[in-house]
This record gives C-alpha cells, sequence and structure tokens, in this order.
C-alpha cells in the first residue's frame, strides 16, 4: 500500500551516524526503515517511539548476507508500498594492513563495498519508480588515510567508483550521491580515542588538526544526508561530498 508520505530505508541505525540519519528523517516526516546487526529486544528504540510513533521500523539485518538484504527491501517495498530514499550507511573500520588475512580481507569487503552494492540492486526498481536518491556512505578515507587501515580505505575508494557508475548506468532513473564524513564524534570515535593512555589528550589533538576547530557531530551527516535526499540537491548526482571540517586541506601536522 503506498503511503502518502515518503519512505526511506537506513541502513546502521543502532547508533552513531545511522541512528542520526534515522532521526532527521523522522523529524522531516519520513517513514524510516532502520537495520542493524542487533535484535529489536537489544535496540532501546523508545525515544523514536514516543516522538514519532508509528514512523519508525527496525529490522534485524546482517548487510554480509546478500539474502537479509533483499528480504529488507521485500519488508520495506510490500509494507508500505514505496520507497523514495536509501541511506547505505552500514559500515565498519578493519584495522589492518596490507598484508592483512583473507578472512579480514572479505570480512571488510563484504561489508564496506558489497553490501552497497547489493543493496542498490534490491532498491534499483523502487527508487526507479520514484525517482527517489540512493546515499553511500563512503569516507574520508577514500581519498586520504592512515597506516593500518588499507582494506576499509580501498573499499572507500572503490565505493566513490561505484557512486559514479550508478550515476552513469542509472541516472535517468535515479540520483546517486557518496558522502565522505571525516572525524565524527561516534561510540567508535570514542572507543579509539580510549584505546591510548592518554584518551583526553588524544582527542583535543584531533581536535586541533581540524582548522574549524572541532569534529563533527552525527547530526552534521544527517543534516547533509536529509538535503542530498530532497528535490533541493536535484542536480546533484555521481560525486562524493567530504564532510571533514577541513581535515583533508591539511598538508602536513606538527
Amino acid at each position: 500500500m503506498s503511503h502518502e508520505r515518503a519512505v526511506a530505508l537506513i541502513t546502521g541505525t543502532s547508533q552513531g551516524i545511522g541512528l542520526a540519519i534515522a532521526e532527521a528523517f523522522l523529524a522531516e516526516g519520513y517513514l524510516v526503515v532502520g537495520c542493524g546487526q542487533r535484535p529489536a529486544s537489544a535496540i532501546d528504540n523508545s525515544a523514536f517511539e514516543t516522538r514519532y510513533p508509528d514512523q519508525y521500523f527496525y529490522r534485524q539485518c546482517n548487510m554480509c548476507n546478500l539474502e537479509e538484504i533483499e528480504l529488507l527491501v521485500d519488508y520495506t517495498i510490500q509494507e508500505f508500498g514505496q520507497l523514495n530514499a536509501v541511506v547505505s550507511n552500514a559500515g565498519k573500520n578493519v584495522f589492518s594492513g596490507v598484508d592483512c588475512s583473507l578472512d579480514d580481507w572479505n570480512q571488510n569487503f563484504d561489508l564496506n563495498l558489497r553490501s552497497h552494492w547489493w543493496l542498490a540492486k534490491a532498491c534499483r526498481n523502487a527508487l526507479t519508480a520514484s525517482k527517489g536518491a540512493f546515499l553511500v556512505m563512503t569516507s574520508n578515507h577514500a581519498f586520504n588515510s592512515l597506516p593500518g587501515c588499507a582494506p576499509y580505505s580501498i573499499s572507500k575508494h572503490a565505493l566513490v567508483g561505484l557512486v559514479q557508475s550508478m550515476t552513469l548506468d542509472w541516472g535517468r532513473d535515479f540520483r546517486t550521491v557518496g558522502i565522505a564524513p571525516g572525524f565524527i564524534d561516534t561510540e567508535g570515535n570514542q572507543a579509539w580515542f580510549d584505546s591510548h593512555p592518554e584518551p583526553d589528550h588524544i582527542r583535543q589533538k584531533t581536535i586541533e588538526q581540524h582548522p574549524v576547530g572541532h569534529i563533527g557531530k552525527p547530526q552534521d551527516v544527517a543534516e547533509l544526508c536529509l538535503f542530498l535526499a530532497s528535490k533541493k540537491a536535484s542536480f546533484i548526482a555521481g560525486t562524493t561530498i567530504v564532510i571533514d571540517g577541513g581535515r583533508s586541506t591539511v598538508m602536513a601536522d606538527d
């Protein structure tokens, strides 16, 4: 059954950037289908249920499992009859170098590359019908990376090519845009701070490395996604937008 409200499918909504994206789309009036690896019983969605009753629908989904991706998309279309925006956000850093194990390599590429491609294929017909938008969450690692992040940065670089190829092949049907966040203040990045002997010192050092004087918030990325999914961004396609507080402009750190 088709709904008057626009429908957004957002992956990786159990925490961090994905959670903020879901909230931004809900506040804009979208019906949102979110997903994560954890079951609904392990996720506290009480705030969404109170503020946005009958508007947010969480499904457990392993984005490395192609069948589960297809079931997620089928559920969304069968339940709501349309799909106007997809934010393919699920991903995780794999801290390994070029000499990583085959297991690390495969795990990284299954989640950080293949899942986005397969989700796009599964959503293609529905997005064509709505003339919607498919947003791919890549990373500033697609352009400038760090030692010990090889599989991750390679897969994120490949996502830039996926965005371009989808636009070349399907651009008349729906828009595809990449988003490349830099250092965003999430649970994952806090864990990285906490892995150091002096977490507060590393946090402050990281802040000082950004020309704008602060690191990003998940809501910063969420608002960009909301704009890119809207008709206001109808001429933006096939490109990847870096949102990193100017970090990538720095040639060398002190």
